[in-house]
């Protein structure tokens, strides 16, 4: 009965948390100097088959410029911009950096009854103010089964995101 409890406590405990994977495309060449200015971008609303999530986008672009707040005093997300082109051609004045997030996938599922877990992928990049590439990476998120609270995408965000920002700068 006891080896029962402890292995059912075990999997209670491994599906507490949400999992993160971070596959970086391109190594930034430099670090990002804080306090410079940053633009980004707001990305297209995610899809899973037929369902389009509403304002996924503008949350993405949302919890992409709290990552960089950390950092900076100036950063602007730009609603209408969805790439880099766009962000250097309609922004207020010019950056120093230009960020565009990309949403690859997003799955929001009823994990509470379903067990199905919530999915992520978002591709960020970043540009120096000319438009060069300074560094890409990819971030997929899993939330985790075990949750009573109704988790949605959006809070697989922030941790990826603060993470990959810290190594910018």
């Amino acid at each position: 009965m006891r080896i029962v409890r402890l292995i059912f406590i075990g999997a209670l405990v491994s599906g507490c948390s949400a999992t993160f994977k971070q596959n970086v495309l391109q190594e930034p060449n430099t670090k990002l100097v804080r306090g410079k200015s940053v633009a980004i971008a707001t990305p297209a609303n995610g899809w899973y088959g037929k369902k389009e999530y509403s304002d996924s986008g503008r949350m993405t672009a949302i919890a992409t410029r709290a990552a960089f707040a950390r950092f900076t005093n100036t950063s602007v997300i730009s609603i209408g911009c969805r790439d880099l082109a766009c962000l250097r051609n309609h922004t207020s004045g010019p950056f120093d950096y230009y960020v565009v997030p990309e949403i690859l996938h997003w799955e929001d599922r009823a994990t509470e009854w379903s067990g199905l877990p919530d999915k992520i992928d978002v591709k960020i990049m970043v540009y120096d103010g000319t438009g060069k590439e300074m560094g890409s990476t990819l971030i997929s998120g899993r939330s985790k089964w075990a949750t009573f609270d109704g988790d949605h995408p959006q809070d697989l965000l922030p941790e990826p995101l603060n993470s990959y920002v810290e190594t910018l700068y």
